[in-house]
């Protein structure tokens, strides 16, 4: 059997790094920036990937006295870095295994002069980065030029791109998720809200809009339109019914002859043109309003019970505008008296001052003072105390911010607050 031929070690033609004979390909005509490029880089292609594990990248600038071009900047990086920091930050061996990416010159002239911008990406540590951008700054020429290149900037490419990501996500959270997260716990009430919405009747010959318990239950809430009957609904109160304009239908006049009547009104000049309107046509027994400036449907759960808990009489509230047209203040005045500054007032039933006193001293004053008054008008949270006080010294009303914590009222004493005045 016949043995391979051994190759002949010593007349192979040698093509690698250094040997003088290995040359990049060309096609036709040779590039001499390329050739420059890849002799200057120790053999290894100029057109090197920059390693995807990139982590700082040097920014800096050259300014040279004459006219220079990429190569020359590229030659006397590598010519006058070699050897100036030991073997291990060689930039030759560097860029060899990975570990300094391709170096981006860019050069341009003008009146003589050359400047340029140079960038090195690195995969070294920090330490290291800060060595290789500080040799930078030692080069003092640039072809047959003078040259100064002066650091600008180590840009960490991992916190740019954190930056980056952050920055993306949120613009991803706002734009591109359609539908807004429903928690697990809500689905119910969801799904519940949107069965009570579904069950908007049209009552009476006029169809208007309407719960489905306004045949059954003895007492109605009227409101002013079609979204405040929706919102009702979907807070689960069902005998609610709308008059839909300022003219009162006949099926709402007929309904308060034979149901108690609450007239849930917004709280701004429409709503007291609503309830002006019903005052005179239906038989209203009491009355409620929204906070001033919100509208029924805009109220949230809590705001609607809140309403209706306080509302008032029909009666309690022509005594009340009725004295206030007999006297030259009206409740509103007293209220814009006391409101934000911790006041109370005690008026007779013509709304005429008796006394003004500090809150915190209130109960002190009825307690102790002879004073008899009719109504207490102050800026503070009404309380069992309080009314209980009010109601052995004949006060007929309390009139304060909120209600608080009252769980016995003594039918002497009418309650009120500011948003209801």
């Amino acid at each position: 059997m016949k043995l391979p031929e051994e190759p002949d070690w010593d007349n192979r033609k040698k093509t690698g790094p250094g040997s003088g004979e290995h040359k990049p390909e060309t096609s036709g005509k040779v590039d001499k920036e390329s050739n420059v490029n890849y002799a200057l880089q120790g053999g290894v292609g100029y057109m090197m990937k920059v390693p995807d594990t990139t982590k700082y990248l040097i920014h800096a600038e050259i300014v040279a006295d004459g006219v220079i071009e990429r190569p020359d900047v590229v030659g006397a990086i590598f010519g006058q870095t070699e050897g100036l920091l030991g073997s291990d930050l060689d930039l030759r061996e560097l860029q060899k295994t990975g570990r300094i990416g391709r170096i981006e010159v860019k050069v341009e002239s003008r009146g003589g002069k050359s400047y340029g911008e140079i960038k090195i990406p690195s995969s070294l540590d920090k330490v290291e980065t800060a060595i290789i951008a500080a040799a930078l700054e030692t080069i003092e020429r640039v072809g047959p030029c003078s040259a100064r290149i002066g650091v600008k900037k180590i840009e960490d490419i991992r916190a740019s791109k954190r930056k980056k990501i952050v920055e993306r996500s949120v613009e991803i959270l706002k734009e591109l998720f359609e539908e807004p997260e429903i928690e697990s716990e809500k689905i119910a009430d969801i799904v519940k809200q949107s069965l009570r919405v579904d069950e908007v009747i049209e009552y009476g010959e006029e169809k208007l809009p309407a719960g489905p318990g306004v045949d059954e239950s003895d007492a109605i809430i009227v409101v002013e339109g079609r979204a405040d009957v929706i919102n009702l609904l979907r807070h689960g109160i069902k005998n609610v019914i709308a008059v839909e304009g300022t003219n009162i239908p006949k099926t709402i006049i007929e309904l308060s002859k034979k149901k108690t009547v609450t007239a849930f009104v917004d709280g701004d000049r429409g709503g007291e043109l609503i309830l002006k309107e019903l005052l005179q046509v239906a038989d209203i027994d009491y009355v409620a309003r929204a906070p001033e400036g919100k509208s029924v449907e805009d109220l949230t759960l809590k705001e609607i019970l809140k309403a209706l808990r306080n509302k008032i009489p029909v009666e309690q509230l022509h005594v009340l505008k009725k004295e206030s047209k007999e006297s030259p203040e009206s409740l509103k005045t007293h209220k814009e008296r006391v409101e934000g500054k911790l006041l109370a007032r005690i008026l007779d039933k013509n709304l005429n001052l008796l006394k003004e006193v500090p809150v915190r001293d209130l109960v002190k004053t009825l307690k102790n003072d002879n004073t008899k008054g009719s109504i207490i008008i102050f800026d503070g949270i009404i309380t069992q105390r309080l009314v209980d006080i009010a109601a052995k010294k004949d006060i007929s009303y309390i009139i304060g911010v909120k209600l608080g914590n009252v769980v016995k009222l003594p039918t002497s004493v009418r309650i009120l607050t500011f948003d209801q005045i």
